[in-house]
């Protein structure tokens, strides 16, 4: 009688843990669409960052006279300027300018210039076009600074700079620590801002045809959105866990079921 219901305990802590098992299904990346893994059509088209209020330009203008060099540039010098450019990111508030509640940066001699909805390509042709009267010949570096992303969900969530221009999703994540095991690679989710609005995308990560995605590369102040796994609490992620748990809840059994049979069967049995 005990050993069946040895036998029982057993079988059934088995079946939970093997259920709860994470697979290599589950966490890799790079899988062929098959099964439970999507195949996405090839929708990849890199397209330049569209500009939107709040956000930082780093500009310089280069002319052959190097007093209106220094009358554009804030009054630095070329070399200072550089420095400031090749810190792509951390560039000083008080060398870049900011696309206000209008829509608008102040340039001097030239005043407002309208530039949410554009390119950067944009910008630097408007910079040129309307310097071309003051100055005859010039040529305008524009890049945007202080770029960030967030992580919710990843082993170091929170917020990152965006170290270039194209970032994809798979560095965007290196840089946040991976994905738990416990993180649901099936539901990645990136909350994005546009001049339409909040757009949620989402889309299994471990689909190798992700390259060729929509969802490859990261925009500037996009959230990256994982979620736990519904059977977290019970997962197991090796064998020796599995193997621990039933050590433990075998153990445990037994002394349940000694218990009983000492104090409440075995007294009842008696003459």
């Amino acid at each position: 009688m005990l050993l069946r219901k040895l036998f029982i305990l057993i079988s059934g802590v088995l079946c939970l843990c093997f259920a709860s098992c994470i697979t290599s299904n589950r966490v890799n990346y790079m899988q062929h669409p098959g099964g439970p893994i999507p195949s996405y059509s090839d929708t990849l088209a890199y397209t330049d960052y569209i500009l939107q209020k709040g956000d930082r330009l780093y500009i310089r203008v280069y002319t052959i006279d190097e007093k209106t060099n220094t009358m554009l540039n804030g009054g630095m010098s070329g070399q200072y300027m550089n420095q400031i450019g090749s810190q792509q990111n951390s560039g000083s508030d008080l060398y870049t300018y900011l696309v206000d509640d209008k829509g608008e940066i102040h340039f001097p001699l030239i005043g407002a210039l309208g530039v949410r909805g554009l390119t950067v390509r944009e910008v630097k042709r408007e910079l040129e076009k309307a310097l071309q009267p003051i100055t005859h010949t010039s040529s305008v570096e524009v890049r945007v600074v202080q770029r960030y992303f967030s992580v919710i969900g990843a082993n170091r969530s929170g917020r990152f700079m965006l170290p270039k221009e194209k970032v994809t999703i798979f560095e965007a994540l290196a840089m946040a620590g991976d994905i738990s095991n416990y993180g649901d690679r099936s539901k990645v989710r990136i909350i994005r801002e546009s001049e339409d609005g909040t757009e949620v995308k989402s889309f299994d990560i471990r689909s190798e045809e992700i390259i060729n995605s929509e969802y490859y590369y990261v925009e500037p102040n996009d959230v990256i959105y994982i979620q736990t796994l519904n059977e977290q609490f019970f997962s197991m992620t090796s064998f020796a866990s599995v193997l621990s748990t039933i050590a433990t809840t075998l153990s445990f059994g037994i002394f349940v079921y000694s218990f009983i049979d000492t104090y409440l069967v075995q007294p009842f049995k008696q003459p």
